[in-house]
């Protein structure tokens, strides 16, 4: 895995994102809107944002299988072995895309042994890159390079919330912290406010999926956060399950 290297995936991230904005733009082509058989929507920039990143991944690392959301789901008798993989979501934030907030994102996330090594969360909109791996987690915003830490602090003062999926539970979990502020942002961007230190913890109680999380785990890992199973500080999240579905889980910055 010592060829991998994360300016690769910055560079994927970004032409997926210009698709994705070539359909944003146009008014024609981003109120198309299907619906997946789970009743999720799909747009064509979900699918045009897959084909471009499908097509670069194979062309630099044939010997690395991909699951992707927009791509044929893999059975688990098959991918149980796998070791290393990539995991994608070619567009994170379907329903803030529709919604024309801009508060989407593209994630590409290298999976090693159960944990993500190394992600790209990419806003489109925003031309904002959040980026980790081995070597720390970093933003490019406006062209200029910074260092991403969480802050680390005992007190958890600032939770960042979901906007399209609220929870009565979530209010339990952070009245247990007590928080005194919160922020609302959409997508994985979320677990990027904490990577930057701008929110203190996300605490999520509704379903994702694995792709919706592992790129921003790879990130907040980076920047010294942790992911964890449940709303306990107990049992770190992890990936390639039988089920791609996750449970609830709890990111502490």
């Amino acid at each position: 895995m010592e060829n991998i290297q994360i300016q690769p995936l910055i560079d994927i991230a970004k032409d997926a994102g210009d698709a994705i904005l070539n359909i944003y733009h146009n008014s024609d082509f981003s109120s198309i809107v299907d619906f997946k058989s789970d009743d999720s929507p799909l747009t064509l920039a979900d699918k045009d944002s897959h084909v471009v990143i499908m097509a670069a991944l194979e062309k630099l690392y044939p010997e690395v299988p991909i699951i992707s959301e927009e791509g044929s789901q893999v059975d688990y008798g098959v991918r149980k072995v796998w070791e290393t993989f990539w995991l994608v979501d070619p567009l994170d934030g379907t329903k803030e895309f529709i919604k024309k907030n801009g508060e989407f994102t593209v994630n590409i996330a290298l999976i090693h042994k159960g944990k993500p090594i190394m992600g790209v969360v990419y806003s489109p909109v925003q031309d904002i890159y959040y980026c980790g791996d081995s070597n720390g987690a970093f933003k490019i915003a406006g062209g200029i390079k910074s260092t991403l830490h969480v802050n680390n602090k005992e007190a958890k003062e600032i939770a960042v919330r979901s906007k399209s999926h609220p929870s009565p539970e979530e209010e339990v979990v952070l009245q247990r912290y007590g928080i005194a502020d919160s922020i609302s942002v959409g997508s994985s961007l979320k677990f990027c406010m904490v990577a930057d230190g701008k929110a203190d913890i996300y605490y999520r109680h509704g379903p994702t999926m694995e792709w919706d999380t592992a790129a921003g785990q790879a990130v907040v890992e980076a920047a010294g956060g942790k992911i964890y199973k449940g709303n306990t500080e107990d049992v770190l999240f992890t990936y390639n399950k039988e089920s791609l579905l996750n449970g609830s889980f709890l990111c502490i910055g």
